[in-house]
This record gives C-alpha cells, sequence and structure tokens, in this order.
C-alpha cells in the first residue's frame, strides 16, 4: 500500500509538472481594446514573439492612420450563410481573406471557386481545426501541408500562405515553424462573439460593438457561418465606406 501511494503521488507530481510546462507553451490571443476608435493592443508576451510574419493589425497603416481595412472570415462549413455573404461582398464590390477548412474544401468545390474567381483570398485554417500549440513541429507541419494538398487537388490552385491558428491558440514553436514553410500567421483586432448564433448579441449590440472599435488598420474577424453577419455586413460595410475606409486583402499588408 505504501509503494502505491508514493506511485501515485509521484504520478500526481509528474502530470502536475507536465501540465505547467504545456501551460507554459500555450498561448491564447486576445485583445487590450482602446478608446476613442485608437488601435488595440495584445499581451506583451504575444508581441515579443510577433514579427512581420506573425501579426494582428497592419501597423503601418495603424501608425499613418490611414483608414484600411482588411476583412477576414473564419469558415469551416456552408450553411447557407457563407453564401449569402459572398453575395453582400460581391454587391458591395469588396474583396475579403477566408481561413478554410478541409471539410468545407471537400464538401463546397463550387463554393471555393466562386470565392477564387471573385478575387477573395483562400487561406489556411489547418485540416481538421486542433489544438495547434499541442502539436510538435512536424505533426503542425504535416497539417498546414495536408490542407494545402487537398485545396489543391480539389481546385487546382494554391493556398494563399495566410495561417489564422483555430480558437488563436498557439505556441512560439507554431510561429517559428509557420515561418520556416513560408506562412505568415494573422490573428485580428476587432472580432465579437459571433460563432454561435445561441449566443451571440442582438443586431444592434454587434454593430454597435463593431462600429465602436473600428480603427485603421483593422484585422476584421467574422465567422460566415453565423446568421448575424449575414443580416448585418452589409450596413456595416456601407458604414466603413461612409467613414473613408478601404478595403484590403491579407497581401496587401506590407
Amino acid at each position: 500500500m505504501r509503494r502505491l501511494c508514493l506511485f501515485l503521488a509521484s504520478a500526481v507530481l509528474f502530470l502536475s509538472f507536465f501540465n505547467v510546462r504545456a501551460a507554459e507553451n500555450e498561448y491564447h490571443f486576445y485583445l487590450k481594446r482602446a478608446r476613442d476608435h485608437a488601435s488595440p493592443t495584445t499581451d506583451e508576451r504575444f508581441l515579443a514573439l510577433f514579427d512581420r510574419d506573425a501579426f494582428f493589425l497592419d501597423t503601418e497603416a495603424a501608425k499613418k492612420q490611414e483608414k484600411r481595412i482588411y476583412l477576414t472570415f473564419d469558415a469551416g462549413y456552408e450553411n447557407g450563410n457563407v453564401s449569402k455573404i459572398l453575395d453582400i461582398l460581391k454587391k458591395e464590390d469588396v474583396q475579403g481573406s477566408f481561413f478554410v477548412l478541409a471539410h468545407l474544401i471537400k464538401s463546397e468545390g463550387a463554393l471555393l471557386s466562386r470565392m477564387k474567381e471573385e478575387g477573395h483570398l483562400i487561406c489556411n485554417h489547418t485540416a481538421r481545426h486542433k489544438n495547434m500549440a499541442h502539436f510538435s513541429d512536424e505533426e503542425f507541419r504535416k497539417e498546414l501541408l495536408a490542407l494545402e494538398k487537398i485545396y489543391e487537388e480539389e481546385t487546382g490552385a494554391a493556398l494563399a500562405h495566410f495561417y489564422r491558428p483555430p480558437e488563436g491558440s498557439f505556441s512560439a514553436s507554431n510561429l517559428a515553424c509557420a515561418k520556416r514553410i513560408g506562412y505568415k500567421t494573422v490573428f485580428w483586432s476587432l472580432a465579437y462573439a459571433d460563432w454561435n448564433d445561441k449566443v451571440s448579441p442582438t443586431d444592434e449590440k454587434a454593430i454597435r460593438l463593431l462600429k465602436d472599435n473600428t480603427h485603421p488598420g483593422a484585422i476584421v474577424l467574422l465567422h460566415p457561418t453565423s446568421a448575424i453577419n449575414a443580416r448585418i455586413l452589409g450596413d456595416m460595410i456601407r458604414y466603413w465606406k461612409g467613414e473613408g475606409y478601404s478595403f484590403h486583402t491579407l497581401d496587401e499588408i506590407v
């Protein structure tokens, strides 16, 4: 019994140490909002890891107060709202950047072709939407390259080399590995809780949140599967245009 107790105590200590080590290596991106349409910032630990190949904001536009905005969409599946979002973007003559998963590519080839034909960037959100901070460099590399292969096989085209970590979870080694294989890691500087229609704010509150926090150089994260975004995006684009903002895709960030 004594030996069993010592073994269990040792196991608990080992697992506790392992979990602490894992926590030290895992980050979850978040923003520190600013007032009066100033650019937000984020955790100093993140900023120490970021460079021109990992970013959450068009910093040059922010410094110069240039009213540039980047619409980005994390798209996992089509439920009718992705098509509606594309209709709005086409009507307003605005291009965005779509971060896609393997499921969307395999099940919605025509939709992906439409995105490409209408001038949108198709980018990498991983094949399976896993927490990449838990992946080794080799596993991380395989996950991104797997999506590249699926996209090329289904469409005959190449993905744009921009990567967004699922749920904003990442590690320093993830950023370094992405850079080595030619990817820029893209977070966001403007977003709201739009990924679950059951807990999303009202249309009016969502519009107010986006308007109040708009800033020069904003990288906007939206989920095109959300019904609320299908309802408000046209109004938001017209608002941004009225405020003097121009729309750009991620490959235009210098």
